[in-house]
């Protein structure tokens, strides 16, 4: 019938639009019954042999496996992830021309088929002279000679506060087409460096700035994606390395053999987003059945690496901020140097992300978590014997961000977490060369008095001009919360006895 010609036609142009190759021609009408011929023989070329309308097989379709059929892993995807994988025997493409459209509208520059690059408001905000990141406070770059990429814009994880709304292709191992290190950092610092000459001539943007910003010195890892899923990711690491720009890579701690297997970086990120196994297939909805098994041995490898490590925790309101003892517990498993507790961000809810203003926390109560937190880990290392402390050390405010640091980076009473970046780079191309493990504490330097918790600046550096939106923010003083954190205290006190 006309009605079911039409139907064809219009799913043929949207598997065709989803980045579907055609095995042949759409035929309808009188050349139908040629046209399933057709099909049937080119499938049986791809996948095994086929037969259609035979009476054991449901559905009338029956399918005979290859050997080099795409895996279980391929298929195991939700509905609402079909269209965005591109299982392939002989290696599809990651970003199909409805994921790059999508991709595009968000602002991002798709380099190949799947790295990425895009310019973080902070780049933009340090090149008018507005402040920086919190890795600007925490650590010391400079947020406008800083490149936010990924080589995987595909991720294992659909995590319910992804800020990407889950526009990106998702999969737990990679069968797609890859391109070349080199090639992905030279079409990254390309788009970068594009975006960042539209600036010229933004009111505000400093001259100066401007000019350093056209030589990178900072990668973050951590754009969208899970990075460490790229086959060549040591190798892109040591082309960042040899180009001097230093490396921040984030990690789902989905990749155990991946994290294990990695060379060193500036600093390594794994996100720790709940405690539990239930709380963490609740917000992070990962894709590995074993996704609890691969999530402990990720963070106890992170002992093992020569390099900063961090755990990043985001806390959403109502979702994962109740685990206080079972987070104590990962933190002595892996032993990280630095604990980042970050507010989640709101982006809006859609179909994907459902989350609401309410799950969005107050700086103060990430620093209550913090406080109480702090308290949990120095009990629990007491009592098993474990010489790792941590204090509460540096605070973004802007971001509802804050620092929890090893105390072995408190030499002499004062902190040093920023790093020196000419020193990193020197001790990398001695590991390189000869093997020497990488000593963090040679490129550790002196945190300034501003990024400390608790200063009037609020982790905010006072050479730059604050620009402050309307409307009035709430605040409480941090000898307030320490008031707080004290009283409650007394009160579990006081319950116990």
């Amino acid at each position: 019938s006309d009605e079911s010609r039409g139907q064809a036609k219009s799913l043929d142009k949207l598997l065709f639009k989803l980045g579907a190759k055609r095995l042949v021609r759409l035929e309808t009408g009188a050349n139908a019954l040629k046209w399933v011929e057709l099909v049937k023989a080119g499938l049986a070329d791809r996948i095994g042999t086929v037969a259609l309308n035979t009476p054991d097989s449901p559905n009338g379709v029956e399918m005979v496996e290859s050997e080099d059929q795409c895996t279980e892993a391929d298929q195991g995807l939700d509905i609402e992830d079909s269209f965005q994988s591109t299982c392939s025997t002989n290696g599809g493409v990651m970003v199909t021309p409805l994921i790059r459209k999508s991709l595009t509208k968000q602002g991002y520059k798709v380099i190949g088929s799947h790295s990425g690059v895009k310019i973080c408001r902070w780049t933009k905000a340090m090149l008018r002279g507005r402040g920086g990141c919190y890795k600007h406070t925490f650590y010391g770059i400079d947020s406008h000679r800083c490149m936010e990429a990924t080589p995987s814009l595909a991720c294992a994880n659909k995590c319910t506060f992804c800020w990407r709304h889950h526009s990106n292709p998702v999969g737990t191992e990679w069968k797609w087409e890859m391109e070349e290190p080199d090639f992905i950092l030279q079409g990254c610092l390309r788009k970068h460096y594009e975006m960042v000459k539209s600036m010229t001539g933004v009111p505000g943007v400093k001259p100066e700035r401007l000019s350093e910003a056209f030589k990178v010195r900072h990668c973050a890892l951590s754009l969208v994606g899970e990075p460490i899923m790229y086959p060549k990711i040591n190798k892109l690491l040591g082309l960042f390395h040899e180009n001097k720009i230093s490396t921040y890579l984030v990690t789902n701690a989905q990749f155990p053999d991946s994290i294990q297997a990695l060379d060193p970086v500036t600093q390594l990120y794994v996100s720790v987003d709940a405690a539990t196994p239930e709380t963490l297939k609740a917000v992070d909805r990962p894709l590995f059945e074993d996704y609890w098994e691969r999530f402990i041995r990720s963070l106890s490898l992170l002992k093992e690496k020569q390099t900063r490590t961090v755990y990043r925790l985001t806390l959403v309101k109502g979702q994962n901020e109740k685990e206080l003892d079972q987070y104590a517990e990962l933190i002595l498993l892996g032993q990280p140097h630095f604990i980042e507790i970050k507010g989640v961000t709101y982006c809006g809810t859609s179909t994907a992300a459902t989350l609401r203003m309410d799950n969005v926390p107050w700086h103060e109560e990430v620093v209550l978590f913090a406080n109480q937190l702090l308290e949990r880990v120095a009990r629990l290392a007491d009592r098993e014997g474990v010489p790792t402390i941590y204090e509460l050390c540096c605070e973004h405010a802007h971001s509802c961000c804050i620092l929890l640091a090893s105390t072995r980076y408190k030499i002499n009473g004062q902190w040093r977490t920023h790093i020196d970046y000419d020193k990193f780079n020197a001790a990398w191309y001695q590991w390189k060369r000869d093997g020497r493990p990488l000593n963090v504490l040679d490129y550790a330097v002196t945190t300034p008095p501003w990024a400390l918790f608790g200063a009037p600046e609020g982790g905010f550096n006072p050479a730059e001009k604050r620009v402050r939106t309307k409307g009035k923010l709430k605040h409480i003083s941090a000898s307030e919360i320490r008031k707080v954190t004290k009283e409650m205290k007394e009160l579990r006190v006081s319950e116990m006895s």
